[in-house]
């Protein structure tokens, strides 16, 4: 069994906000691969799966970001999970938009879903960070992800979420490389050559097979 966790806040109110891409990580893979519908469970909503092989459950806290440990922490002790068996998906302002990384353990960078989940279970469990992008000052930081993602923002957050459904089973069996490339091609695809080919250069010309001409007329032709 795996644990995906997604953060975000609860409530159609924050539904759009850049906070909650977490929850729209999760709701992309759900409906793409067949999961069952989501319940209330360990203070949230828990969707279960398969991804290729493995078991997976799905958990979207209702605690509020603050609170997301104590959800996460009661989902790992219900299946008796180890920390090697989960996965977050949170929003990085760190990271340009559409930009995604995978990160095993490490500190949580002042995200407070993050800090909640460090204090109740550690910090040795893999993060998948999706670039929001930053609003330029620490001021405005708590408005930015509070606030629902621009028009503007739909394309790239659409290849993004794909690209995480169609690289999710690789991330199950744990192949973070096989995953991060999932996401590439639906985020920065290869682009078409254009190089276009060289025109070939015409074919000299060929003295005529029956060249009858005397010696003086050639001549005189090449000076024309």
């Amino acid at each position: 069994m795996k644990l995906f966790v997604g953060l975000g806040n609860p409530g159609a109110k924050y539904a759009g906000n850049r906070h909650n891409i977490g929850f729209m990580a999760l709701d992309r893979i759900a409906a793409d691969h067949g999961f069952s519908p989501w319940r209330k469970a360990f203070q949230g909503l828990v969707s279960e799966g398969r991804l290729g092989a493995e078991k997976v459950a799905l958990l979207k806290p209702e605690t509020f970001m603050n609170l997301s440990g104590q959800s996460v922490q009661a989902a790992v002790a219900f299946w008796k999970l180890p920390l090697a068996d989960l996965t977050v998906f949170h929003d990085e302002l760190d990271l340009a938009p559409g930009k995604l990384r995978l990160k095993q353990g490490g500190g949580h960078a002042g995200h407070n879903g993050l800090r909640s989940i460090h204090a109740h279970l550690g910090d040795d469990y893999a993060r998948v960070r999706l670039g929001i992008g930053h609003p330029g000052h620490k001021d405005a930081v708590a408005a930015y992800v509070l606030h629902d993602f621009a028009k503007a923002d739909g394309e790239w957050l659409e290849d993004l979420l794909r690209g995480i459904s169609d690289g999710a089973e690789a991330l199950a069996a744990g192949d973070g490389q096989k995953f991060m490339n999932a996401v590439a091609l639906r985020t920065a695809p290869p682009r078409s050559s254009t190089t276009r080919e060289k025109p070939q250069a015409a074919p000299a010309p060929q003295p005529p097979q029956d060249d009858s001409r005397s010696p003086m007329q050639r001549l005189l032709d090449k000076f024309r």
